[in-house]
């Protein structure tokens, strides 16, 4: 997030909370999804994230449920998003250092997102997962004590590259702390082992058990080690678009036909359309990349 924040998305643009629940309901009743996690920007801003969730739970067949969260204000939540079906979810977590945090986020907030890791396990939200983006000269140092911090406390850490998808546009590829570099950071304080790939299906973590087991450590190499062919994944952005990759530079709109009278059927239409269009690659690789106009916190991750 640039130091100055990002313009605020005008109340009327975005979807409201029955608009959010019947195109979840769309797309596990007529489309076959079968996990519906919550992201943002951050998702514990909206205030009605514990009913979404509930009426979320109560689809049949019902989904798993998880939320992606930068864990303040998780602290107080954990517990009321349990309760109304939560299933899992995914604390955004780059440093333990506390200045580092400050500079990073631009707020002095570690220890409430440490505390939110704390009573999301407490109300049994797990596996707690932990994600982290290594930043060459910022946090590059901090791998395995990350990954000691995890262990100690059974929480379920998954190092990401860095990716092209902030609001400067100023990725520079030097800059990004590559997989294969953190594996050999880890693996100096570690033993790791590599999980048998069949495990993986889609999911975009490498996996490795730790020190023989039973932990875990994933590593997502988005950048240099991409997974386009087994990606799964579609995105439903704040304002009603649909994204069929994280990196795509078009969108289609479900928000402007659901609020003119579609039926479920013809917004199961658009939605597979725009599914089918899905290029075999995001591309990051190639000479002519043009990184996508929204940022993360604008997509969703």
């Amino acid at each position: 997030m640039p130091p100055e924040g990002l313009e605020w998305l005008p109340n009327p643009a975005l979807l409201t909370d029955d608009e959010v629940v019947r195109l979840a309901r769309i797309g596990v009743q007529h489309l076959g999804i079968t996990e519906i996690r919550f992201t943002g920007g951050e998702p514990l801003l909206r205030r009605g994230l514990p009913g979404i969730v509930a009426r979320t739970a109560e689809l049949r067949p019902r989904p798993e449920i998880s939320l992606t969260t930068n864990g303040i204000g998780l602290a107080r939540l954990a517990g009321p998003l349990r309760a109304a079906g939560l299933d899992r979810i995914n604390v955004s977590l780059d440093t333990l250092n506390p200045e580092t945090f400050r500079q990073l986020s631009r707020r002095n907030r570690l220890d409430d997102v440490l505390a939110g890791l704390a009573a999301a396990d407490a109300a049994g939200l797990r596996p707690v997962k932990v994600n982290a983006v290594l930043m060459r000269g910022v946090n590059d140092d901090e791998a395995p004590k990350l990954l000691q911090y995890c262990l100690e406390r059974g929480y379920e850490l998954r190092f990401i590259e860095q990716m092209p998808l902030d609001a400067q546009h100023g990725w520079r590829r030097d800059n990004m702390v590559t997989a294969g570099e953190i594996l050999d950071a880890l693996t100096r304080h570690f033993k790791l082992t590599a999980v048998d790939p069949g495990e993986r299906g889609s999911a975009p973590a490498e996996a490795f058990v730790v020190d023989g087991g039973p932990a875990r450590v994933g590593v997502i190499g988005s950048v240099t080690r991409p997974f386009c062919g087994t990606c799964d994944r579609v995105r439903l952005t704040a304002d009603g678009q649909i994204r069929n990759c994280l990196f795509a530079r078009d969108e289609s709109n479900l928000r402007d036909p659901l609020r003119h009278g579609a039926s479920d059927d013809e917004l199961a239409g658009i939605w597979l359309r725009a599914v089918a269009g899905k290029l075999p690659g995001h591309g990051i690789n190639d000479p002519g990349f043009l990184q996508p106009a929204r940022p993360m916190s604008a997509i969703g991750g």
